[in-house]
């Protein structure tokens, strides 16, 4: 009905310049700062900028980020690679989602309906969507209450590494008491937390890595560090009993020389294939060679679940690990810290702290 219908009717319209309109200050209250991603490609690709505030779906909350964390699955979803991953839904000329992000820790702010385990005002770590951002969204079954041992800050860095190390070392290492531990790739997130949880499951640690990184993996735990510029561990003689090999590439036979006859090898991730499959072929090979022989074989992708963020929380409690951080920085340097994670540069995590003091947005 338009307005001389409504006149001729007999109802009384309402003047434009009394209707109600969202006030200024309204709409700003809605935006939040965020690393945005214009598509797939090398940091250049992120800018810090302003977007929409989230709001939770079914079974989600919605997270006042303190600080976010740098992981290596946020560096293939910046840069897209291995192909592979865009045809199974991550987006195939930009990514899903424009936030980049994953680890993050914070506070509750906003519940979604059938949400039972969190309540507003919560501190949480975990993993969510777009954790590069003031706010960001996160299933309830992606989160933990966070281990008060360590600073708010410091728990963003427990989500999807320890995550994957706890999994790789109990679920498909089978590591014990007493069992020989090799880790290939110690000194990044998964690595240093892989050391430490294999220490406190009664393992003897032995560790791989570059010469830079070597006292900070002894640090955590680790028995023995091999400085692979300077040594061949798959030289020395010893045999383990389980080997998690992380983003190496280090042939299958080499591996199986120093396994025991019944060791168990696990990978996790691999950073030295190609830009389609990721190189998966030792992978293919080593699963091939499973009915042959005792010696067993995985491939993990961690499953994402709060039961094992709890298990985390609760040896953070003890003391049984800590994240190994490499430096704090802020939205505006996220881009350096992930081209830095590309070149080696990284020991550890790189925590990004969101909460204060956010830079300028940059064109």
């Amino acid at each position: 009905m338009n307005l001389s219908h409504a006149q001729n009717a007999g109802i009384q319209s309402i003047p434009v310049a009394t209707q109600t309109a969202p006030k200024a200050e309204d709409a700003s209250a809605q935006l939040m700062q965020a690393v945005l991603q214009s598509g797939y490609g090398s940091a250049d690709v992120l800018r810090l900028g302003t977007t929409q505030r989230p709001s939770p779906s079914q079974g989600e909350v919605i997270v006042r980020v303190h600080s976010a964390a740098i992981d290596r699955g946020t560096w293939h979803l910046m840069t897209g690679r291995p192909y592979l991953m865009r045809m199974m839904g991550f987006g195939f000329s930009a990514p899903k989602n424009p936030i980049p992000g994953l680890d993050l820790s914070g506070t509750v702010v906003e519940v979604g309906a059938g949400v039972t385990r969190f309540k507003k005002g919560d501190q949480v770590f975990g993993i969510g969507a777009g954790s590069f951002a003031e706010f960001a969204k996160a299933r309830e079954d992606k989160l933990a209450h966070a281990p008060k041992a360590v600073p708010l800050n410091t728990a963003a860095a427990l989500g999807v590494s320890a995550l994957t190390a706890i999994q790789a070392l109990r679920d498909h290492a089978k590591v014990e008491q007493g069992d020989h531990v090799l880790i290939i790739g110690a000194s990044g997130g998964v690595g240093t937390f892989a050391v430490q949880i294999a220490k406190a499951l009664g393992a003897e640690v032995t560790a791989v890595c570059s010469s830079s990184k070597v006292e900070m993996v002894r640090s955590l735990g680790a028995a023995r560090v091999f400085d692979y510029t300077r040594e061949k561990f798959y030289e020395s003689g010893e045999k383990y009993d389980a080997i998690l090999d992380i983003a190496g590439n280090t042939p299958i036979a080499q591996l199986r020389r120093v396994m025991t006859p019944e060791g168990r090898l696990v990978f996790i991730g691999n950073e030295h294939g190609g830009d389609y499959t990721a190189g998966f072929g030792r992978q293919i090979w080593a699963m091939m060679l499973s009915p042959f022989t005792k010696q067993r074989f995985a491939m993990m992708m961690a499953r994402e679940h709060f039961e094992d963020l709890e298990a985390i929380a609760q040896m953070v409690e003890k003391g049984q690990i800590r994240p190994a951080v490499d430096r704090v920085c802020s939205l505006g340097e996220v881009p350096a810290a992930l081209t830095d994670m590309e070149a080696g540069h990284i020991r550890g995590k790189v925590i990004v702290r969101v909460e204060d003091n956010l830079p300028s947005e940059r064109g």
